[in-house]
């Protein structure tokens, strides 16, 4: 992919904020503009040097952009599509960083004008901050992009999503929308609505003596309520597939500790420690090829 001159993020939070300060950190574009709906949010982003410059007008951010990055919640993400297409030159490249896929991805197809210009991504990076205040420029070194191509979409603009993602420092993965929802619900929506629900469990008069496996295990309950109402509807039926296979662990469990069979709570732990060993390992061999 050529160097773009203009890229545009639409949704200068956490993920647009990190992708902005890590074009400009890199030199990988000449301007970056910032789009949203908050004035003040968007000249802080100019302040922290996530943006060059920024506009509430969709319309006019996105006029002379080669690369649009939608980063708004899931809820809002095809609309913002969209509207960046109908205002975008003709030759645009127009992508994501929502964690849902399928969705998204078949309201654009499904519109009476489509959207060429369009390949679904989801950069695996964030934190249970929100804000550009929180972003980072290296959020995506090492970190995996996932694209969602279809038979929609045009080869060109796949080779140039690839080498857009892959300039901040991600690992792409390409699998179906419907492949990377049903992934995305075991390894990350899941395990966001568990940390919540744990969090709610604990009674309030038992947090002083919490420790360490509190705190890990709930962390990201400390995440935006209302952007997790949204990525849980968009993602639901996966989902509810997920939470039924967690649900068939905890009863193997539970049964193990009701009969008092130490070898069978043995062997259940001993999984889950071969899985987490698995994650591990493929961590390690990813840093060492980075």
């Amino acid at each position: 992919m050529e160097r773009p001159e203009t890229v545009a993020i639409v949704g200068v939070g956490l993920i647009g904020g990190s992708i902005g300060m890590a074009l400009r950190a890199r030199g990988l574009a000449d301007l970056v503009v910032g789009i949203g709906r908050d004035r003040e949010r968007l000249d802080e982003g100019i302040r922290l040097g996530a943006i060059d410059v920024a506009t509430t007008d969709p319309g006019q951010g996105v006029k002379e952009a080669d690369v649009v990055v939608v980063c708004t919640p899931v809820t809002r993400i095809a609309d913002d599509v969209l509207a960046a297409a109908e205002s975008a030159p003709e030759g645009v490249l127009i992508t994501d960083a929502g964690s849902t896929k399928r969705g998204i991805v078949e309201a654009i197809e499904r519109h009476p004008h489509g959207c060429a210009s369009f390949v679904g991504g989801h950069p695996i990076a964030g934190s249970e901050r929100k804000g550009v205040e929180h972003a980072d420029q290296d959020l995506f070194e090492g970190r995996a992009c996932v694209l969602t191509p279809t038979a929609n979409t045009p080869p060109d603009r796949l080779r140039r999503a690839r080498s857009f993602w892959k300039m901040l420092g991600c690992r792409v993965i390409e699998v179906s929308p419907a492949e990377h929802d049903e992934a995305l619900a075991m390894t990350s929506h899941l395990p966001h609505a568990v940390a919540a629900a744990l969090a709610g469990a604990v009674p309030v008069e038992t947090l002083a003596m919490a420790a360490g496996a509190y705190r890990d295990g709930t962390r990201v309950a400390g995440s935006d309520a209302s952007l997790w109402a949204g990525i849980f509807r968009e993602n639901c039926a996966p989902l509810l597939r997920a939470m039924a296979a967690f649900r068939e662990r905890l009863a193997d469990f539970e049964a193990a500790l009701a009969g008092g069979d130490d070898a069978a709570i043995i062997a259940w732990w001993e999984a889950a420690r071969s899985r987490r060993t698995c994650y591990d390992s493929l961590n390690r061999t990813r840093a060492i090829e980075s």
